[in-house]
């Protein structure tokens, strides 16, 4: 054992970081991906549920206060897709190879440097919101009393960017050394508090809003915005507290740019498959849209079903960053490409179970949100046709982090083009023609398929070793 990490090893019964680290690079690959996903999927399965809910909390306030919250939708997910999954990856990435190669201090160092790319990214974020927000939700179709709803909703849950930034950046820090528990606690108690926070604030506490005033799309943001700061502050606290494997060092921290580099050229590649993952479904939601209201919203109750699946194949993904850079950091890249295969196939397992599930019985989930049976009918087709490639979907999304734990961003994000341009050109071709709904679906589910079987090809041809 080096000098450096003994001398790092914590006292009493703080967890002994060299264990930590030994068992992220020899311990059994599935297992381990087992025992440090679950607490990952459960705090992403939350987010999402706290999304829906959100949903539910906005419909309360009226149709207009609804259709505002369509229009700030897609860039909140934006935003939270490039700072958890795109940027976060890169920071992961990063630290999890420097600490594989026995470099602590690199580690520290690329914590502080995450922590200055969450603060610019968060501050250049509200800065473009509040002064390109509204010709942006025009654009997207916002008009009269939904636009002023928007508009109520994005400056104050934008205002709040710092928060969010902050909060995934430095939860990549802390799973980077192998701790799973803290950033997913962490996460599960933000949503809690966002729920609450969204609910008082929204439609206020007490005779009168005596406790919380009533602020409606206001107050429902602005429960985000409280409950993310919180979250920030509190990862913050706890990587300078000594308690982390990879402490935060302010007293001597210094700007580098071979450490904004080592992140960013993972990180920054990465941000690029969240655009493409908008775009897809900004379009897809505008061909289906012409079929009608009913269908339209059974691909609503489709689409729903798979924002509770992505934060499991999500979960295992975060996961194979750590282990992946952690491997490649101490040039063993045989078990890198087996953690990388092993959390694929576990993924695709999970995601896919449920999809055939769904596929042979569609209204287990449809009943849940509606008893029309026309949207039934539509969500039913919906499933036929997409369900049974989820598990395509699943490898594809897993494999995608564990090229961001080796460094290897290019391909991964040219498959997510692949699936754009299935959608683009299939969709133009299917609308030209004026082919049935079903066809739009069966183009959805042959989309998912043909990203899942590209990334499996790009991981699989694409070197992994160091030059």
């Amino acid at each position: 054992m080096s000098a450096n990490v003994i001398a790092s090893q914590p006292t009493g019964r703080r967890p002994d970081p060299a264990k930590s680290a030994d068992a992220m690079l020899t311990a059994p690959i599935l297992q381990t991906l087992v025992r440090l996903s679950l607490p990952n999927m459960m705090a992403m399965v939350a987010m999402a549920l706290v999304a829906i809910a959100e949903t539910g909390y906005v419909g309360g306030l009226g149709t207009p206060p609804l259709a505002g919250l369509t229009l700030v939708f897609p860039l909140v997910m934006l935003q939270q897709m490039m700072s958890g999954g795109a940027m976060g990856g890169g920071v992961s990435s990063a630290i999890s190879r420097a600490l594989g190669a026995g470099d602590e201090r690199r580690a520290s160092g690329l914590a502080f440097h995450a922590l200055v790319i969450g603060c610019a990214f968060g501050i250049v974020s509200t800065i473009t919101m509040l002064l390109f927000g509204e010709p942006m939700y025009r654009l997207l179709g916002g008009r009269d009393t939904a636009l002023t709803q928007a508009l109520a909703y994005s400056n104050v849950v934008f205002l709040g960017a710092t928060g969010i930034w902050l909060t995934n950046m430095l939860a990549a820090v802390v799973r980077a050394g192998g701790n799973m528990q803290v950033p997913s606690v962490a996460m599960i108690t933000t949503s809690v508090a966002q729920v609450v926070l969204a609910g008082g604030l929204g439609f206020g506490w007490g005779i009168s809003g005596a406790v919380l005033p009533k602020l409606g799309m206001a107050g429902i943001a602005a429960g985000q915005a409280i409950a993310y700061s919180g979250c920030a502050l509190f990862l913050l606290w706890y990587l300078k507290s000594g308690r982390a494997r990879v402490p935060l060092r302010l007293s001597n921290a210094g700007l580098r740019w071979d450490y904004f580099r080592d992140i960013l050229r993972v990180g920054a590649i990465a941000c690029i498959s969240p655009v493409q993952s908008i775009l897809t479904a900004l379009i897809l939601t505008r061909l289906v849209s012409s079929y009608g209201t009913e269908t339209l919203a059974g691909f609503g109750i489709g689409t729903r079903l798979e924002f509770l699946l992505i934060p499991i194949a999500f979960g295992v993904g975060v996961t194979c960053v750590s282990m992946v850079g952690m491997a490649i950091g101490a040039g063993d890249v045989d078990r890198a490409r087996r953690v990388a295969w092993t959390g694929g196939i576990y993924a695709a397992t999970l995601v896919g179970i449920i999809g055939m599930i769904v596929a042979l019985r569609p209204d287990l989930w449809s009943t849940l949100f509606t008893s029309d049976q026309g949207v039934m009918a539509s969500a039913s087709s919906y499933f036929t046709w997409a369900a049974p490639t989820y598990a395509l979907y699943g490898i594809g999304l897993c494999l995608f982090f564990a090229s961001q734990g080796a460094g290897k961003m290019l391909w991964p994000v040219l498959a997510g083009s692949v699936r754009l341009l299935v959608i683009a050109v299939g969709g133009w071709w299917l609308a030209v023609s004026h082919a049935a709904a079903w066809s739009v679906f069966a183009l959805a589910g042959a989309a998912l398929a043909a990203y899942g079987i590209a990334t499996v090809l790009s991981v699989y041809w694409t070197s992994w070793a160091k030059r």
